[in-house]
């Protein structure tokens, strides 16, 4: 992959992270996401699977569906996307099919991660169109938040 982390970056992933931020206080797994093009952001995401009863609702796929509905056009050619958390294989396979040339996520997922921790979609070679990936951004943040909600849950009664 050629893209190196810049300061753009990084202020994208602190606004991600404020958004998995706002998931955790709504009781939801602390994950969000940012569509960005051309240095604005066309689309925010954070999990709602919880509240809205529906396991798609993951924060990549409600970024991605909040811009394309702000450029009118379901494919997201020349956009990142920012997640705080590596996507799963069902978030790589939106992130392909809406066309997003390069996705930029926090912490990796040892267990569902789909850009290479536990599987790795993104370059499977029969795949039409192929994302760049870049993890580790800001990775200790946005894992923490993550094991800190985990360990939370653990301890109720």
């Amino acid at each position: 992959m050629n893209h190196f982390m810049t300061d753009e970056d990084l202020k994208f992933m602190k606004l991600a992270l404020e958004l998995a931020k706002k998931a955790e206080l709504k009781n939801e797994v602390p994950v969000g996401a940012l569509v960005v093009r051309d240095g604005k952001i066309i689309g925010r995401g954070m999990n709602t699977s919880i509240s809205d009863y529906d396991p798609t609702s993951h924060a990549e796929i409600n970024a991605i569906r909040e811009a394309a509905k702000a450029i009118k056009n379901y494919r997201l050619k020349d956009c990142t996307i920012y997640v705080t958390l590596e996507p799963c294989a069902m978030c790589v396979g939106a992130i392909q099919h809406a066309r997003i040339e390069k996705i930029i996520y926090g912490a990796p997922d040892p267990k569902t991660g789909a850009c290479g921790s536990m599987i790795d979609l993104i370059s499977v070679k029969e795949i039409n169109h192929h994302a760049e990936a870049l993890g580790g951004i800001l990775e200790k943040e946005c894992g923490q938040i993550l094991k800190d909600f985990f360990l939370s849950k653990r301890k109720k009664p």
